[in-house]
């Protein structure tokens, strides 16, 4: 009778004996670290989120600016004497608002006109892209975007911040491609920067 002898190491099995060899090599699959997980993103969703965000954004305003014109014209706010300037303060108030209104609604204009673009893996970084950021060692995903800039959205738990070409950051990352590192400032102090993808 042939002997047949077999050991397990580190997940792999062999078994030996007179004409028998056989390696049995067990596989698990692998948890790739969030830290190194990529989002999938449509961007026409994207552009969607951003105008209902906004278009809630301005729902609130306009409900304030309502507020604010209705405390300026009630018949309370009327100044008392020269120094009593409740209605000059709500009149200012809600001309701030109404002002604030129309730049969003021009903002909702222009997200409606744009055409979703994804970027290949060698374009260079323009509108429209959407960029992941690592920065001192602690990632973010950016959208260049036309308005808005500081607008951050929640996308499949992931939050976007939307980012204009102008801005401080949007002006480091435009015609940069992904894999480019660089040294900056921030708050005085330098900081190394990655750009980890481009989508």
């Amino acid at each position: 009778m042939n002997q047949v002898f077999s050991t397990d190491l580190a997940g792999v099995s062999f078994r030996w004996g007179e004409g028998i060899v056989a390696v049995d090599i067990k596989t698990k699959p692998v948890d790739v670290p969030s830290s190194t997980k990529r989002i999938h993103v449509d961007k026409a969703e994207l552009i969607k989120q951003i105008i209902a965000t906004l278009s809630e954004n301005l729902g609130v305003l306009e409900k304030a600016a309502r507020a604010s014109h209705a405390e300026a014209t009630h018949e309370s706010s009327k100044a008392e004497s020269k120094y009593d300037t409740r209605g000059l303060e709500a009149a200012y108030l809600a001309g701030g608002q109404a002002r604030q209104a129309k730049e969003i609604m021009a903002s909702i204009k222009s997200y409606e006109g744009l055409r979703a673009r994804n970027f290949a893996a060698d374009e260079p970084i323009d509108l429209m892209a959407l960029v992941e950021l690592e920065a001192g060692g602690a990632r973010s995903f950016y959208f260049l975007g036309p308005k808005n800039g500081g607008l951050e959205i929640k996308y499949k738990r992931q939050e976007i911040t939307v980012i204009t070409p102008q801005s401080p950051v949007g002006q480091e990352l435009m015609g940069k491609h992904a894999g480019q590192r660089w040294t900056g400032k921030l708050g005085g102090s330098p900081v190394k920067y990655h750009i980890v993808s481009v989508a």
